[in-house]
């Protein structure tokens, strides 16, 4: 891979995964393509290689804007952009039907357009709905689609949006489906990057309903390195589902934070539960293991240690994140007087 256009490469998973490129594929270049709304943050690209890193601020539903900053001979369309916060799709759904179905397709376009030889959906395994508690079933590739939020919905569309240039164009598509990422840099209004500055705030930590709600949790840096094994070796035309085999409830969760921390249990705070709550999301692997030879390098334990850690140890970046400052700096280098693009 010598030139990548990654979409959405200014937020959590997608700046891991424009490092993990940046570090592993010596000469590949990225255009990183992201609209900079309110979680996507040019702080969590500080000390990238400028020289093979070019940022473009853009709208993946603006076609001319993706089609002017997709250059020809890009090798790869990897797609992270995507609105992703399920309390906020049900608050109003609008903009995840824009920039999840209309943005994706806007991208396929123009990676046809553009004879780009192969494009990356990056998906959830929340399109799968959600599975009994204590159960033995698991999500695998051939599992159906029961979304049952306006965000998973949106990401199912996506899905189907892909399949379909991929049988009726002949377009290079591949999928990914993960759970629930952690690690360094996520926004903290996601659950484990918000009960963390909670309790180093001593703030309470809210947990919906009974707390009992199963997630299956992998660090960020583990899902990336599956997200560049399927980029480069994956079957045109298949979906990748990628999990770590590590459920917790989110009571436990919470309650290895603040162990962590040396922080009271106390600190736990049962809230309202949320409309359509799904009950446990579980993945298995299996495909991505067997096929590419994927495995997670971090524990459960060894990623959570990483993941508190930097938080306690960037403490600014959290403050600028949780108060909106870091926004501050993209109206002034991003204004509507400005260009929209910019070296980082």
């Amino acid at each position: 891979m010598k030139k990548l256009f990654v979409t959405g490469g200014a937020g959590f998973i997608g700046s891991a995964f424009v490092r993990l490129v940046l570090a592993e594929i010596p000469g590949c270049e990225v255009v990183n393509f992201d609209a900079l709304t309110y979680a996507g943050n040019l702080d969590n690209l500080e000390g990238v290689d400028e020289g093979r890193h070019r940022f473009v601020r853009g709208d993946i539903c603006d076609r001319e804007a993706v089609l002017a900053a997709l250059e020809e001979g890009t090798e790869a369309v990897v797609n992270f952009a995507a609105e992703s916060h399920v309390d906020r799709s049900i608050a109003s759904a609008d903009e995840f039907l824009r920039t999840n179905i209309l943005g994706t397709q806007v991208l396929l376009d123009a990676a046809r357009s553009r004879s780009v030889r192969r494009f990356v959906q990056i998906s959830t395994d929340e399109v799968m709905g959600s599975l009994p508690d204590d159960d033995d079933a698991y999500f695998t590739e051939a599992s159906p689609f029961e979304p049952n939020s306006p965000y998973s919905a949106s990401k199912a569309a996506a899905e189907h949006l892909c399949r379909a240039a991929h049988q009726t164009h002949g377009l290079d598509t591949v999928i990914t489906r993960c759970g629930n990422n952690y690690g360094p840099r996520q926004f903290p209004e996601k659950f484990l990057p918000l009960i963390i500055s909670n309790a180093m705030r001593g703030e309470p930590l809210p947990l919906y309903g009974d707390g009992r709600y199963t997630r299956d949790w992998i660090y960020v840096e583990d899902h990336c390195r599956a997200i560049l094994m399927v980029l480069q070796k994956g079957r045109s035309g298949a979906a990748y589902n990628i999990g770590a085999r590590n459920e917790r409830r989110n009571l436990e969760v919470a309650e290895a934070v603040l162990g962590k921390l040396g922080k009271p249990l106390s600190l736990i705070r049962h809230v309202k539960d949320r409309p359509g709550h799904d009950r446990r999301y579980a993945i298995d692997p299996a495909k991505v293991e067997s096929e590419l030879g994927w495995r997670p390098r971090e524990t459960w334990e060894s990623g959570l240690e990483k993941t508190v850690r930097w938080y306690a140890e960037n403490g600014v970046w959290v403050e600028r994140t949780r108060s909106g400052a870091y926004r501050d700096y993209y109206e002034r280098q991003y204004g509507a007087e400005k260009s929209l693009e910019s070296e980082v």
